[in-house]
């Protein structure tokens, strides 16, 4: 299993500190139906570029997943600096839990204090339809993987850390009031991971729901504890893009789930935006 080393973390970020000069407090991670996103804000004018291809950093894993577009974007909103992350990596793909988690690292060492998660995910809980935003309010992990396993560095927080607050409850009630300001009904909800690619079978599904799951995905779990253990301020938001086997009828398909994700972007975009400009600097 492949183990990074501190000195390729802190190479990632120096290379990106050096090409950008300034990144800001606040990092969007761009999942399914969100990277429309990264046409609505506007390019920073404070930052020496705007964009960064994963494949040009150091050490950066590059995702094999072609709806992934897989590059650093340097954006601001209200004169404040966002950095949008095009693409993340996954368990499937082949990448240790670490490598999933390592550009989550990297951002802490950049000094980013905000992060905000978003998924495309399969609905299981019963008050939830296709096409709802739904805050991560929990997860369920029930692979022995994590990526706190290993060497342990300081500089990414302690080896023991409670996950008690992961999605920080603050965070979640700036997006509940940002959406009352708009009308919109969003929903909470426990995301389940699941390593994947093969979507779940109606039995997995309906030990998971037993657990009380409400959301099913093969992300944003890993990625969420690293950044717990880095004590940032995490946000998750998953878009219903599917039922999950057995609650709904007929077979799952990726065309579909990216197709219903597309139909509900103008919302999750405005809904982000205005979370966005909410957040303390």
């Amino acid at each position: 299993m492949v183990r990074m080393k501190l000195w390729e973390y802190r190479e990632s970020a120096d290379y990106i500190q050096k090409r950008a000069g300034i990144v800001g407090e606040t990092a969007v991670v761009l999942g399914s139906g969100f990277g429309i996103l990264s046409d609505e804000l506007e390019d920073s004018r404070d930052a020496a570029c705007t964009e960064i291809p994963y494949s040009e950093i150091p050490h950066f894993p590059v995702s094999t997943n072609p709806s992934h577009a897989g590059r650093l974007l340097f954006k601001q909103i209200n004169g404040r600096q966002i950095l949008l992350l095009s693409g993340r990596f996954h368990y499937y793909e082949g990448y240790s839990a670490e490598q999933v988690a390592y550009y989550v690292r990297v951002l802490h060492l950049l000094g980013i204090k905000n992060l905000v998660l978003t998924n495309a995910a399969g609905g299981i809980g019963e008050h939830l339809q296709v096409g709802d935003l739904v805050l991560i309010r929990d997860h369920i992990k029930l692979c022995a993987q994590s990526p706190a396993i290993g060497s342990h560095f300081p500089a990414f927080g302690e080896r023991f850390f409670d996950m008690t607050d992961t999605y920080s409850t603050h965070l979640r009630e700036i997006a509940k009031n940002c959406a009352r300001q708009m009308g919109y009904d969003l929903k909470e909800g426990v995301y389940a991971f699941m390593a994947g690619p093969q979507y779940e079978t109606p039995a997995e599904i309906r030990a998971l729901k037993i657990l009380g799951a409400d959301l099913v995905g093969m992300s944003t779990v890993f990625e969420a504890i690293a950044a717990r253990q880095c004590r940032m301020n995490l946000l998750g938001l998953s878009c219903v893009t599917n039922l999950a086997a057995g609650i709904a009828s007929g077979e799952l398909a990726d065309g579909e789930v990216i197709e219903q994700a597309s139909q509900i972007a103008n919302t999750a975009k405005e809904l982000l935006t205005r979370i966005l400009c909410h957040l303390k600097p």
